[in-house]
């Protein structure tokens, strides 16, 4: 019996090697020091340089241990661990970069004042003025684009999920395609087109009309997703009970699926709401405050950070209102895809054990 016991105490001799579990990050730090090392032999004084050696050489140096240690299969796999570790980097540092300049040069003039105040009588190149007209422009116009354009989407997903069968859903779907990728600039030109047939002056509407329309498409593909991974089986036991189908959708489907529309919708909306050549052309702009979105020019966040960059002249107030501004409108952005967040975990189908 305690030969048994001794033997079963014995460690197994048909485990792997295998490398500790702070192995990769000793190896970057040791790529990372060699990297600035090579670097600065070089005389190479960028920082990408440096870190697209460091990430040659973690790539590199984990094959080459892993090989050792615990054989060619298992370094290939770490290999395959370190791209995605590397891609995820080269994904993120410009995105944290982007931010970090944002912020550092937004908050110059990010304040209360900077936020309720429009530009009124104070030119691009003196220090003021704010943002407030710009918000409300902004607000009002993506406002009503979502009324417009979340509808229509959402119906046209619900079509083509639920009654499209044959060339009509074919020509559809080939179109909503066609639009996903279509430039912001040529729904402008668009609704342009029109203003000058009937002879209409810049309004906020027609900003909002040309931003329904680049928010239709993502509605639509974001919509018909959701909608497709919807059980049958849900659809099947509502219509076996005598449901009608009309009332099967808006009852059932269209709940099931309610959390996955808002965040996609949200995201239609994030997406338009940074749109400069459509508000351009149709909004034109204005330092002063305007709340009627039919009548009249007004402003929008984009084409106010635009306008700042363009007429600065080189001016150092109008470069700060352009990164504040900025700054507004990605908090703004962060805001909506928070808040879509949220809905999605509170309308998502509660599932028990």
């Amino acid at each position: 019996m305690s030969n048994a016991l001794v033997a079963d105490k014995r460690p197994s001799t048909l485990r792997a090697a295998s490398l500790p579990k702070w192995t990769p990050w000793a190896i970057a730090a040791g790529s990372l020091a060699l990297g600035i090392g090579i670097s600065a032999a070089a005389g190479l004084g960028s920082s990408i340089e440096w870190g697209l050696i460091a990430a040659v050489l973690f790539v590199l140096g984990t094959y080459g241990i892993a090989a050792r240690v615990e054989g060619r299969r298992q370094a290939r796999d770490r290999v395959a661990t370190s791209l995605v570790w590397v891609a995820f980097l080269v994904a993120v540092i410009p995105l944290v970069s982007l931010i970090w300049v944002t912020v550092a040069r937004g908050v110059k003039v990010f304040d209360v004042y900077f936020l309720t105040h429009s530009m009124g009588v104070v030119a691009d190149t003196e220090p003021g003025g704010g943002i407030y007209h710009a918000i409300i422009g902004s607000l009002e116009q993506v406002g009503l684009a979502t009324l417009i354009g979340a509808p229509i989407g959402v119906l046209t997903a619900i079509y083509l999920v639920e009654y499209g069968r044959g060339r009509l859903a074919k020509a559809v779907t080939f179109f909503v395609d066609v639009m996903t990728g279509i430039p912001s600039i040529v729904a402008g030109l668009f609704i342009l087109s029109l203003m000058l047939i009937f002879k209409m002056q810049p309004f906020g509407f027609a900003g909002s009309l040309a931003l329904a329309i680049l928010m239709m498409p993502v509605v639509v593909r974001s919509t018909e997703e959701m909608l497709k991974l919807v059980p049958n089986e849900l659809r099947e036991a509502s219509l076996a009970l005598g449901v009608p189908k009309w009332r099967t959708i808006l009852k059932v489907v269209l709940p099931t699926s309610i959390g996955g529309i808002t965040t996609g919708i949200m995201l239609a909306v994030a997406r338009i709401a940074g749109e400069t050549a459509p508000v351009l052309l149709l909004v034109f702009g204005n330092p002063f405050i305007n709340n009627n979105p039919f009548e009249g020019a007004q402003a929008s966040l984009p084409l106010y950070i635009y306008q700042q960059f363009a007429n600065s002249a080189g001016s150092g107030a109008a470069y700060d209102r352009a990164w504040a501004a900025s700054l507004t409108l990605i908090a703004f952005v962060m805001i909506l895809n928070l808040v879509a967040r949220g809905i999605a975990r509170w309308k998502a189908p509660k599932t028990g054990r």
